[in-house]
């Protein structure tokens, strides 16, 4: 096949629809696809996603890979494939998403792939889009407000993925960013000239730090020496590298400005954010195609309400429980509630606390290992091996509002043990 993909070492048979013999090789992060005859276009995907180094998704990679040589996935959709898994990872660890959910994500990606004509990539955008709280594919309005304010220079351990792919996006001669450096248009001198602290004002010092590693105030340069701290009108017009004669994109429009200062880098902040949201494309789908392609377990399961509570109706118990509800989803943005049959399950990728309505308390499951909690006052029971309602290990009892604040403290244990699990690419 043109433009083929050889996998080589460790063989691996698959006889089944949708799979095919393959092999693969061992490449920087993970086992990745390597190219005898590289398609450009493929190839350089296949090197972006190990750029991220998130060695969990290969799997999948393969999986999509062979069933592109099956004849079930083509060229352009496999393409566009990889490119949504790398603005997935990507966007998600601008976000700040903890990556603990994902190898659960990737290992179990393909059961929700529909791989007859037509139906396979519109199926995987729909997973994408439907994958839920810390497992989500982030909007573009958290994508865009978060790259916006993050600090990008030691993104990664390196700011050149990004900034390359920023770059060289549908350039059909894209630049080598190993033949430039970093530069900060606002200088990491934190002894500024006065030229800088006049264009900053009297908070130059605390502006400095709050701005210097964002988006809008990092580009690249080949000439990084010749401009060094030097005042922004120099680096514009410096007849060696200056910004105003730049061939890079990224330099676009700093030709034309007179000030370098908060609202120019907010700017070029916003600017540069709108233009990766085309770099980092979010899956496009419609609202009819994303419900057809959803998984029916999820749009089966029974529907239940707090009136399936009845203990609820106590009016102790309810004040209880509301106060206790409103400080469990304040704990995290992501947190959300699930109520089932016989509990209230609180999430963030999974159940961390679930409460079990009882006639005069609420009891409290915190899914975690007793031995792992930290209860000065020695509340909780090891429930470990009982049979009950709820997950984990970890039993409380509240009954009262004074007992909330130090339930509260348990319950944050278990959650900060779900999301600490793995870091945030980052």
């Amino acid at each position: 096949m043109p433009g083929s993909i050889q996998l080589a070492k460790r063989p691996e048979i698959r006889t089944e629809p949708g799979k095919v013999k393959h092999q693969v090789v061992k490449a920087g992060a993970g086992f990745l696809p390597q190219a005898q005859k590289p398609d450009p276009q493929l190839r350089d995907a296949f090197h972006d996603l190990r750029e991220l180094k998130v060695n969990v998704v290969t799997p999948l990679l393969l999986e999509l890979y062979g069933d592109h040589e099956a004849g079930l996935l083509s060229r352009d959709e496999l393409l566009e494939a990889l490119r949504l898994l790398e603005a997935y990872v990507f966007r998600r660890a601008v976000c700040a998403i903890p990556s603990n959910s994902q190898q659960k994500t990737f290992a179990t990606f393909s059961r929700a792939l529909q791989r007859e004509a037509g139906h396979y990539l519109p199926s995987f955008k729909a997973h994408l889009l439907d994958l839920p709280s810390y497992r989500r594919f982030p909007s573009d309005e958290e994508f865009r407000r978060d790259l916006q304010v993050r600090n990008l220079y030691k993104f990664n351990k390196s700011c050149s993925y990004w900034l390359r792919r920023l770059e060289n996006h549908q350039r059909k001669e894209p630049i080598a960013v190993a033949d430039y450096t970093i530069e900060h248009i606002l200088p990491q001198n934190p002894d500024l000239s006065p030229a800088w602290c006049e264009v900053l004002g009297p908070d130059w010092a605390q502006l400095q730090e709050e701005w210097l590693h964002r988006l809008g105030n990092l580009t690249l340069t080949g000439y990084n020496p010749e401009l060094s701290d030097r005042p922004f009108a120099d680096k514009r017009d410096h007849p060696e590298g200056g910004f105003r004669t730049s061939p890079l994109r990224l330099n676009q429009g700093l030709g034309q400005l007179e000030r370098w200062d908060v609202d120019a880098m907010r700017q070029r902040g916003e600017t540069l954010a709108a233009r990766a949201l085309d770099v980092w494309a979010s899956p496009q789908l419609s609202e009819e195609q994303r419900h057809a392609y959803r998984q029916p377990s999820r749009s089966q399961v029974a529907s239940y309400t707090l009136n399936d509570h009845p203990q609820l109706s106590n009016i102790q118990i309810r004040a209880v429980f509301d106060l206790l509800d409103a400080r469990i989803r304040a704990l995290d943005p992501n947190v959300s509630q699930e109520v089932l049959k016989l509990y209230i399950a609180y999430k963030a990728e999974t159940n961390f606390v679930d409460i079990v309505p009882q006639a005069k308390r609420l009891r409290l499951s915190l899914n975690m290992p007793f031995a792992e909690l930290d209860d000065p006052k020695a509340i909780a029971k090891n429930v470990a091996g009982i049979g009950r309602w709820g997950n984990g290990e970890v039993e409380i009892a509240v009954a009262s509002l004074e007992e909330v604040p130090y339930a509260l403290g348990l319950i944050r244990q278990s959650l900060d043990r779900q999301l600490d699990d793995n870091g945030a690419l980052g």
